[in-house]
């Protein structure tokens, strides 16, 4: 089986993080992020784009996006750089999409389908151990220790207000490359609000069958 190419969509809290790992890990290909991707440049020098700032990491401590074109760019070098991959964070707007044509050809595209109430829940209900980093769930995944509860923190991206403000970007500018890859035939729907180790064995069934 070739390695696969794999791009993962989904809004936030709808798991593209835990099952872009399960495919880096079951198909040996790397999980590509813009996160990562960013932070590994952070410190690069960006002035030819004319931008506002020189270096990403000026954007990224002011909390504000990095241009399409700088995050274009550093995409486009770390695909070229793998034969397979799963892409998680990119495009986030059809202009993005339009560009990954251009890059590369992508083997499945995938969206994780979750209601948005279900995202708000997941989102809302995420703790912090401030002590270890841990992350837990409210409902879902609890710690068993007493104590442990008792010091969890709510990180302020986590809150209704900000969890719903990124859902309405989500929904203006990255559910239009949901419909951009829908009506161009190339959109797998997956059910994301199922557990995540049933929705993994909808994932791969879908790499598979793209194979």
């Amino acid at each position: 089986m070739a390695e696969p190419r794999i791009l993962i969509l989904g809004g936030p809290g709808a798991g593209k993080g835990t099952q872009s790992r399960k495919a880096s890990e079951e198909f040996n290909i790397k999980h590509i992020t813009t996160g990562e991707v960013l932070r590994a440049n952070k410190d690069r020098d960006i002035s030819e784009f004319e931008s506002e700032y020189d270096v990403p990491r000026t954007y990224m401590d002011q909390g504000e996006l990095v241009p399409d074109e700088v995050v274009t760019l550093l995409v486009k070098e770390a695909l070229s750089q793998v034969n397979g991959f799963v892409l998680d964070g990119y495009p986030r707007n059809v202009e993005q999409a339009e560009e990954l044509n251009n890059m590369t050809d992508v083997d499945v595209i995938l969206y994780l389908d979750v209601d948005e109430e279900e995202l708000v829940q997941r989102l809302t209900g995420r703790r912090i151990d401030p002590k270890t980093g841990d992350t837990y769930h409210i409902e879902y995944s609890p710690p068993e220790d007493p104590e442990v509860e008792r010091r969890l923190e709510q990180r302020d991206d986590d809150t209704e207000e900000t969890v719903r403000e990124r859902l309405r970007v989500f929904r203006e500018t990255t559910e239009p490359v949901i419909e951009y890859y829908e009506e161009r035939g190339q959109l797998e729907r997956v059910d994301g609000k199922q557990s995540p180790d049933e929705v993994w064995v909808d994932v791969r069934k879908a790499v598979e069958n793209a194979q």
